[in-house]
């Protein structure tokens, strides 16, 4: 067991009031008392110590890291805690954390009193972000998490030579969930499959820290593409109570239905009328569309909407059919298996998961067929022109004029990887004509 030995000690402070006095002469003209002085308020200052929500001022504290075929039992045991206390704690975590989940290489903590050798509490770290602290003496178990701070980060890419842009923005230490969100929000206006060399990219996005680790990724807040030399904003917008993403001339990016069922992925089979279809051996029509993804990835639903089926047949396997209007349905197919809780006459959310890629039915390997019905016909996904979503109302214009001018002014300051003069935004005039201009430091 790898672990180290705090000790931490109170300290006692304590100031002392001091009087102050002044002495008056006697004279013959005056025979002055001396006046009584006011004491001097005495501030107790607080040097307590809380670790995980606990006043660990005073006792001892052990840190370490769970080793191999180590138990909750096994941990515990070098700290004098009764055997019949550890069989309750397990028992009674259940709900909260199943000790039989403790695994190698994670954190815990034992606490312990300044004059006992028996451990009071013990707190395990399941992951980065939370941890479940077990109260020995009580046998109360609870989880909470780690206060999470948000870092606002700014990348700008340009995409190379047989590359793409997952491989451009991992470069910069980028995660996969800021590369999905950056695919989904211009899902439908830049085809990710045909990017140029010299299509160049920017972004400003938060990252998620927990005693200066990143954790994870946040939101992206603003963004910018030029794809074949045509620019497309992202500007954030708050309307109608919803935040959303507008283009320079106000027009939202968000669309009815999300461009893919499965995160950032390829396409290894398009609508077809007269396809082979690899395990009947036959051309038959293919009426839906391949993503190739690997087992367990989740399954999104592409617009809000109810559930009509979800099920298992020879053909499709697990899965799942949903209705969004009188005019659009989508089915999933293939699934590994269907999520908890989506059944027929479940209300479904867009970009909820409903299910994991598999290869159930006929299928060759692991995929997401996905079929697209438009007014009772199955029609090519990929083709369509789904309707957008509410562009700015005139009555916000005037602010959404003047959001956009300081989203160019942050994007005209972000400099591409060996670029040294930085763009910033100049008025002439009026806030809402907007130029850049190269600045020389």
């Amino acid at each position: 067991m790898n672990k180290r030995w705090i000790v931490v000690a109170s300290v006692a402070l304590t100031l002392g009031a001091a009087a102050i006095f002044q002495q008056y002469g006697n004279s013959p003209e005056s025979n002055t008392m001396q006046e009584p002085i006011d004491e001097v308020p005495v501030e107790e200052v607080s040097n307590e110590v809380y670790l995980y929500g606990i006043n660990v001022t005073g006792l001892n504290i052990v840190e370490g890291t769970v080793s191999k075929n180590q138990t909750l039992a096994t941990i515990l045991a070098p700290f004098n805690v009764p055997y019949q206390i550890i069989d309750e704690i397990a028992k009674k975590s259940k709900e909260v954390f199943d000790v039989r989940g403790i695994a190698t290489n994670k954190k815990f903590t034992v606490i312990t009193p300044s004059d006992s050798a028996q451990a009071q509490f013990f707190i395990y770290e399941p992951n980065p972000a939370e941890y479940v602290v077990f109260n020995l003496d009580s046998v109360d178990i609870y989880k909470a998490e780690k206060p999470v701070e948000f870092v606002e980060k700014e990348i700008a890419g340009v995409i190379e030579d047989r590359s793409n842009l997952a491989v451009e923005m991992l470069k910069q230490d980028v995660s996969y969930d800021i590369v999905d969100q950056f695919a989904d929000l211009y899902g439908w206006s830049v085809d990710f499959g045909a990017l140029q060399p010299g299509d160049k990219f920017k972004v400003v996005f938060d990252v998620k820290m927990i005693d200066g680790n990143v954790i994870g990724a946040g939101e992206i807040k603003l963004a910018y593409m030029e794809h074949r030399g045509e620019p497309f904003h992202a500007i954030p917008f708050e309307q109608n109570g919803e935040m959303n993403f507008f283009d320079q001339e106000g027009n939202s990016l968000k669309k009815a239905f999300l461009r893919d069922p499965v995160k950032y992925t390829r396409i290894s089979s398009r609508y077809n009328l007269r396809r082979f279809h690899p395990v009947q051996k036959r051309y038959k029509a293919h009426l839906g569309t391949d993503y190739a993804a690997s087992r367990g990835t989740e399954i999104r639903s592409v617009g809000d909407g109810v559930v009509t089926h979800a099920t298992y047949t020879s053909a499709n396997g697990n899965y799942v059919k949903i209705k969004h209007n009188g005019t659009y349905t989508t089915q999933y197919l293939h699934m590994s298996k269907i999520a908890n809780g989506v059944k027929p006459g479940t209300r479904i959310k867009q970009g909820q998961v409903i299910g994991y890629v598999g290869s159930t039915g006929l299928a060759t390997g692991p995929h997401l067929c996905f079929r697209f019905w438009k007014n009772g016909k199955q029609v090519d996904w990929l083709r369509e022109k789904i309707p957008p979503s509410e562009p700015i109302l005139a009555a916000n214009k005037a602010a959404f004029e003047s959001t956009k001018f300081e989203a160019l002014k942050v994007l005209a300051n972000i400099t591409y990887p060996g670029e040294t003069p930085k763009l910033v935004a100049g008025v002439e005039g009026n806030p809402n004509q907007t130029t850049l201009k190269a600045k020389t430091d």
